[in-house]
């Protein structure tokens, strides 16, 4: 259990920093695209192609959009299981304890009971 409340604490400290590194790139990453979106309106409003200017924009920021959220859903998806540690240390210790359990029956000189059988009455 000790490995496991190290490696929740791991993953915390893990997840907090990746959120605030996300939340500021996202914050100034948005205020770059907009002030970028508001200088080519100023540079094509004048022309006839405004509007063309304009959709290129947000068919550009659309497909930008899009690739990021294939690669958050791969990078979910495919990323290594949380606990991964905790999980391969506690099956190596059911695995001794089994092993421990039945080496102490066969060392008592008891016979191992198996559960499915029935003991038949002596008569």
């Amino acid at each position: 259990m000790e490995i496991f409340s190290l490696e929740l604490a791991e993953e915390k400290s893990r997840l907090i920093k990746v959120l605030g590194l996300a939340f500021g790139a996202l914050l100034f990453t948005a205020l770059a695209v907009l002030v970028f979106s508001i200088l080519v309106a100023v540079m094509f409003w004048p022309t006839d192609n405004r509007y063309l200017a304009l959709g290129v924009l947000a068919a550009l920021y659309g497909l930008i959009g899009l690739g990021l959220f294939l690669a958050l859903r791969r990078q979910l998806l495919d990323g290594p299981a949380p606990f991964a540690a905790t999980v391969e240390e506690l099956g190596r210790d059911a695995e001794a304890f089994a092993g421990r359990r039945g080496s102490a029956a066969d060392d008592a000189g008891e016979p191992r009971r198996d559960p499915g059988r029935v003991r038949e009455p002596r008569g």
